[in-house]
């Protein structure tokens, strides 16, 4: 039974992968709800200090001289989409990762009891 110990830390790893791949998912959705309360919110002008409708519904999007329009902070909205990306991209793979891993040591100790009760 040497191979339990093994075992048993092979599958605290996989359980460990998969917590950090579902922390890191957890993170890219709180930064999706940033990104869509920034979005979906009305917002005030640092310039001219004006109150403005929210940045996806505007109604003065096509007016050129709309200082509301001129006013947008698309830099930021992008920055926190393009940031939630590569963290959800991560935290899937780890997820999966630890999910496969978690799976293959279930498996094959199954396969090895099986194996074992028809010898």
């Amino acid at each position: 039974m040497r191979s339990l110990p093994y075992d048993i830390d092979f599958r605290a790893r996989a359980r460990r992968t998969q917590a950090w791949g579902l922390g890191l998912l957890a993170v890219a959705v709180l930064l999706w709800i940033w990104l869509a309360v920034l979005l979906f919110t009305p917002y005030e002008t640092d310039t001219y200090g004006r109150e403005c409708t929210s940045r996806f519904t505007s109604e003065n999007l096509h007016n050129s001289d709309s200082r509301c329009v001129n006013e947008r902070d698309w830099p930021e909205l992008l920055t926190v989409l393009g940031a939630s990306v590569p963290v959800a991209v991560i935290g899937g793979v780890l997820y999966t990762s630890g999910s496969v891993s978690h799976r293959m040591a279930e498996h094959l100790a199954e396969v090895t009891r099986l194996n074992e009760a028809s010898a």
